[in-house]
């Protein structure tokens, strides 16, 4: 059983420019999901590999222990760019290599939070579960269930998501709902190539907890992101 760790990493990045090299704690972002996929693959074999249009990032990446054995195209770096394609592309570059893997597992530099264990874990309940041919990262979405939730009409009018009117009720009172977190993706190699997707009814969900759910996007969740790592290193919060 091998696994494609796919690290994609474009140059392009409005929301903060620069994130992916970015230094978060002492070492660039992108590291922290590098050493992450490493660890992962000394459990469950692989090879880990940065998808990269931009060369400052294939050069940290090869620093920190990555492979950077393609460039990205121009075409697959835009905004528009689905993750879709971007896997088939390396899929693609596995083929055209000659080297086969079972499953494809996607690591976005984002979620530096999550660890070798978390993607160990996934792994081995997507492969020991019947039936089972994706996974992905999940979490609570607590205060933001829809139950909680209202919209506003055009005069700025508040209006129950759900139902026609207001019911309030305890958090406990309403069952969970979930939120794509972000953290990891992975698939049988021969079910994306056929569905193209890590979403649909053979997907299972990877929970993470609430602390390891944010994503940098901008500068207030990398902040953030820094604070809850610093609390990690220092015992604050727990490992797993």
């Amino acid at each position: 059983m091998r696994t494609l760790y796919l690290i994609p990493a474009r140059g392009g990045s409005k929301g903060l420019p620069g994130k992916n090299v970015r230094p978060l704690l002492g070492k660039p972002l992108i590291a922290w999901t590098i050493e992450a996929a490493l660890a992962a693959s000394e459990r469950m074999p692989g090879r880990v590999v940065v998808s990269t249009d931009d060369a400052s990032i294939a050069q940290v990446a090869k620093d920190h222990g990555a492979e950077v054995p393609f460039m990205r195209p121009n075409e697959l770096a835009m905004d528009h760019v689905s993750h879709v394609d971007v896997v088939l592309h390396a899929l693609q570059w596995a083929k055209e290599a000659g080297e086969h893997f079972d499953l494809v597992c996607m690591l976005e530099p984002t979620s530096p939070q999550r660890d070798a264990h978390d993607v160990v874990k996934a792994i081995e309940q997507l492969i020991s579960t019947p039936g089972a041919e994706a996974m992905v990262g999940v979490a609570d979405s607590g205060s933001a269930h829809p139950a909680f939730l209202a919209s506003m009409d055009e005069h700025r009018f508040i209006r129950p998501l759900q139902g026609d009117r207001f019911v309030f009720k305890r958090r406990q009172e309403v069952g969970n709902v979930y939120y794509f977190e972000g953290s990891l993706y992975i698939s049988r190699v021969a079910s994306f190539l056929e569905r193209k997707s890590f979403y649909h009814e053979r997907t299972l969900g990877y929970e993470m907890p609430k602390w390891k759910a944010f994503e940098v996007d901008d500068i207030t969740d990398f902040t953030i992101i820094e604070a809850l790592l610093k609390a990690r290193q220092e015992g604050t919060i727990p490992e797993q």
